[in-house]
């Protein structure tokens, strides 16, 4: 039987996002925003009873818990042996208001009873500096405030708030309402309020993925996907993280732990092309927003990775009150490899940005002066296409070239082609064709390694790496090249385990890897597909859907054996990578299969 290990559910609202268990519990939730701290760490806890809120049925027996169809709103039901039953709603406000989106950095509970006279205990454990339960807290009429230094948290309620303080079991006779938030007092009917705001945030998402378009297969796979990416996009800078976590392993006790809540613009880019292609635009704009914000003016080149605000500092440090998840530690705050040189990172703003000059539906399509913006990334992508870099994966103890980093430069000075021709600016498009002509066949050389018979991850190398699968999607050479046939035989051979796609197998800095990269097995059903294996690619990707936990959601890694997920959650790369993949694979509309389906 699979073990999903992390089988949670997100909700949020573009500003904060928490993740549930299927018990009800709240075990991770940053205040004021992504990267804030935690307010809720148990999912970091190790076996410290710490860092959570959860609803607690006296002799309980069942629990069901779902996504409402089409929203971010998690319902859970749990039943007692007597046949009490009481339904919990969680969700983040989110709607529109006076003309802006309403999205606060608050959650809301809805607490029912359904059956019978269930006995309940509300538990409200928070934390604050990474792992050190809040002490200090002070009542009111109807809400506890929670001292947590300069960000004090309030719980507003109208349970009866000596039972929550003192975590008493008392009979559930009517609904009651949980409002978790900043210290801002709440006006009005607190009932009445939730209601009012449980109704409009559902008709937000239902209305969101009304306005969605994608092929005729797998389409609540494709929302689901699609919702949990929207929820990583901090919308007030337009950054996209790459995890709403810290520090979930890629494997036990591998030490291979970083926090993925930043904005990659590697994985962003991935983000905004899944996006894309099922008509959720905005991303796009607002990623474009955010990253002429960091490239405007600037005289030194890009990191791989910026925070939220993207003059935050990344400064990588340990977290001594968490003992991580599982116990497997350290907890890490922020990330190191912000100081790294990955060359990719150019060519992932470019491609990012395309669209903005060829995408009909954008009410404010990129012009001339966007293209004077991106350009000067096309001349470090030029300058740097073939220099030693960390690579996509982010080796922290060795450079090389790496085939991935040189690709994404050639394909940022292609893109600068395509842009400037489709502009009328034909000098400029000239001039980013011989120069992506010159990488291009620089790159195809170097990578091809003869006695392997394949494209390999670095220049001189011998070792494989998935993300040369990759070549033909960005276009360096067509999927029929033997070239790229016979390299997605080799890795397909050499990388896979059963259904699952290692990244590489040599060792690295932190020894032999262990676990298999969710992003990895859809590159390459998606290069299976392209060289003509199809039927063996559908079989790759159905099996891919059974990994996602309950709730439709997939992390970083895989176990190759059990099939546990493993690594920062969710993560965005493999929604992405689902999203692309289900889209590639799908029949259409107006195929026959769904006219003999129908």
């Amino acid at each position: 039987m699979t073990d999903y290990g992390l089988d949670l559910a997100v909700i949020g609202n573009g500003r904060t996002a928490a993740l549930v268990e299927p018990s009800s519990r709240i075990v991770w939730w940053c205040l004021p925003r992504y990267d804030g701290d935690p307010v809720f760490c148990r999912l970091l806890s190790g076996d410290e009873d710490k860092g959570f809120t959860d609803v607690v049925l006296d002799r309980q027996v069942d629990i069901r818990s779902n996504y409402v169809r089409n929203t971010a709103l998690v319902v859970t039901e749990l039943t007692d042996s007597d046949g009490g039953a009481v339904r919990i709603t969680d969700f983040a406000p989110r709607f529109q208001n006076y003309g802006r989106t309403f999205r606060p950095p608050q959650l809301v509970r809805i607490i029912e009873p359904i059956a019978g006279m269930p006995r309940i205990t509300i538990r409200f454990r928070a934390t604050h500096r990474y792992g050190v339960p809040v002490g200090e807290r002070a009542s009111g009429s109807n809400h506890i405030r929670y001292w947590r230094d300069e960000v004090p948290v309030r719980l507003t309620t109208d349970a009866p708030l000596s039972y929550v303080e003192n975590e008493a079991a008392f009979v559930l006779t009517r609904p009651v309402h949980m409002v978790f938030g900043t210290d801002e007092p709440f006006e009005g009917s607190l009932a009445t309020t939730c209601r009012d705001f449980l109704e409009r945030t559902r008709d937000y998402w239902l209305e969101w993925v009304r306005r969605l378009a994608f092929s005729v297969e797998w389409q609540d796979e494709i929302i689901r996907a699609g919702i949990t990416l929207k929820l990583c996009n901090f919308e007030e800078t337009g950054a996209v993280v790459a995890a709403l976590t810290t520090s979930i392993p890629e494997h036990a006790g591998s030490g291979r732990n970083w926090d993925y809540r930043y904005c990659w613009m590697r994985d962003a880019f991935f983000v905004v092309r899944a996006l894309n292609r099922i008509g959720a635009t905005r991303t796009m704009e607002d990623f474009i927003s955010y990253i002429l914000s960091i490239a405007t003016g600037r005289t030194d080149g890009l990191r791989p990775l910026y925070g939220i605000v993207h003059t935050d500092a990344l400064d990588e440090r340990t977290a001594p009150a968490l003992a991580g998840y599982g116990g497997n530690g350290p907890v890490r705050i922020g990330n190191a490899a912000a100081t790294q040189d990955q060359h990719d990172v150019y060519g992932s703003i470019i491609m990012a940005a395309t669209p903005m000059f060829f995408d009909r539906r954008l009410p404010n399509p990129g012009d001339v002066s966007l293209f004077n913006v991106i350009e000067p990334l096309g001349e470090q992508a030029a300058k740097l296409a073939l220099e030693p870099d960390a690579g996509i994966w982010e080796y922290r103890g060795r450079k090389r070239v790496h085939t991935y980093s040189a690709a994404m430069c050639w394909a940022g000075c292609q893109r600068l082609e395509a842009i400037a021709g489709h502009l009328g600016l034909a000098e400029r498009a000239q001039h980013w064709g011989a120069i992506s002509k010159r990488i291009g066949e620089q790159v195809l050389q170097g990578a091809w390694n003869p006695k392997r018979n394949a494209f390999v991850g670095a220049f001189g190398s011998d070792d494989l790496d998935a993300s040369v699968l990759l070549l033909a999607e960005l276009g360096l050479l067509v999927p029929n090249d033997p070239r790229f046939v016979s390299t997605v035989e080799v890795i397909g051979r050499e990388l896979r385990r059963d259904f699952n796609v290692m990244r590489y197998v040599a060792a690295d800095d932190f020894g032999l890897p262990e676990t298999a990269f969710l992003i990895c097995r859809f590159w390459l059903i998606d290069a299976m597909w392209e060289t003509g294996r199809r039927d063996e690619a559908r079989e790759m990707f159905v099996n891919a859907l059974g990994l996602r936990n309950r709730y439709g959601l997939l992390s970083e890694d895989v176990h190759p054996v059990t099939g546990k997920l493993w690594g920062n959650f969710p993560q965005t790369y493999s929604m992405s990578g689902l999203i692309l993949t289900a889209i590639k694979l799908s029949r259409s509309w107006g195929d026959r299969y769904w006219r003999d389906s129908s």
